[in-house]
């Protein structure tokens, strides 16, 4: 089988390369190596960079996107990318265009300037769903014909993480493009698992000694006081998939929206590393080089690996045929809690197909 030369941007610490690339063990599943080779990726954040460069051998740039010389790239298949979506405008043009509000907004137009330069065979492109509801609704068809201009049969759908093998209610867009009517047609989305994975399969029992990671008594007493009017407090439900979590976790705090857990009556965040593996990052992937606000950040801010290699699944055993190979490997887990069918079932790897 052939493989495809990717070209990633906006990487940040590498959850949407790693998923996409497959070759990694989480919860004791075996991930699968997938026919996608990373031939250059760039992000303009030097924290994230330095996670993804302690992780992948073929390394990442810090860079703007728009300070890249298109001409200067690899040839490539495939481009990715989770281009920003909070500052699109639309202008009052008739008919009506789209438009930007400050620099961030001008990354997206860098993702199709490429792909009319370059015309890759493929592109994948993730976003959060507030994206489908941008600027009233209006946003997003335009954003579809900024990438079917580009000469793209474009399609969409909303996923939801939970569905897919990840611990998290995670809802995210995936935009996919083909520049082929047959690739197009041939393409299918990943359907959902029968199971869901709860918080937890996910949580470390020693965090619960450590007191850094527990709310002081006043942050609890000032949280109290608007709980009921505000939602706030949000402490998870263990037999069940995470709520979405953020880079706000860096700063996370019992006023917040941000899920938090509640342990023998004490509130207590989640470490870097539970925030990891309810992003689905299996747990040798290092996060050692930064502090621990920004470990929050590129966690927070990274598409689910797992959600990743779900659709590269998909798209590899729809477009091309034959799908990833994984399985469970009983070295890494002896056993585990998975929600199936609305019950919690206790199960053992060596009898997991």
């Amino acid at each position: 089988m052939e493989r495809l030369k990717v070209v990633s941007l906006f990487c940040g610490c590498g959850g949407m390369d790693l998923g996409l690339t497959g070759g990694f063990s989480y919860l004791g599943n075996y991930y699968g190596r997938s026919i996608f080779d990373i031939v250059f990726a760039v992000d303009n954040d030097p924290y994230c960079t330095k996670i993804y460069n302690r992780n992948f051998e073929h390394g990442c740039q810090v860079k703007d996107v728009k300070d890249l010389h298109i001409d200067a790239l690899p040839e490539l298949d495939v481009l990715i990318g989770g281009f920003p979506c909070q500052s699109f405008s639309i202008s009052a043009q008739n008919p009506p265009r789209l438009g930007y509000k400050d620099d961030r907004g001008m990354l997206f137009f860098e993702m199709v300037k490429i792909l009319k330069n370059k015309q890759p065979r493929f592109f994948i492109a993730e976003n959060v769903k507030g994206l489908l509801s941008a600027n009233g609704g209006k946003a997003f068809p335009m954003i579809l014909e900024q990438f079917r201009g580009a000469g793209y049969h474009v399609t969409y759908k909303l996923l939801n993480a939970a569905d897919y093998g990840v611990p998290q209610k995670r809802e995210r867009v995936i935009i996919m493009g083909f520049r082929n009517i047959d690739d197009f047609s041939a393409f299918s989305f990943p359907e959902k698992l029968s199971y869901t994975i709860p918080l937890r399969n996910v949580v470390d029992a020693d965090a619960d000694k450590n007191s850094k990671w527990f709310f002081s008594d006043k942050a609890v007493a000032g949280m109290m006081l608007v709980r009921d009017k505000m939602n706030k407090g949000r402490a998870q439900n263990l037999d069940e998939p995470c709520n979405t979590i953020s880079s706000h976790l860096a700063k996370v705090s019992l006023n917040s929206t941000d899920p938090v857990l509640m342990v023998d009556g004490r509130y207590r965040r989640f470490t870097p590393r539970e925030a990891a593996r309810i992003q689905s990052f299996p747990d040798d992937f290092d996060l050692d080089d930064v502090s621990d606000i920004r470990k929050y950040r590129a966690i927070g801010n990274a598409v689910p690996p797992v959600l990743m290699w779900q659709i590269a699944n998909s798209f590899q055993s729809s477009v091309f045929g034959k799908g990833i190979d994984n399985h469970a490997m009983a070295d890494i887990c002896p056993s585990f809690k998975i929600k199936k069918n609305k019950e919690t079932v206790q199960l053992s790897l060596f009898n997991m197909g």
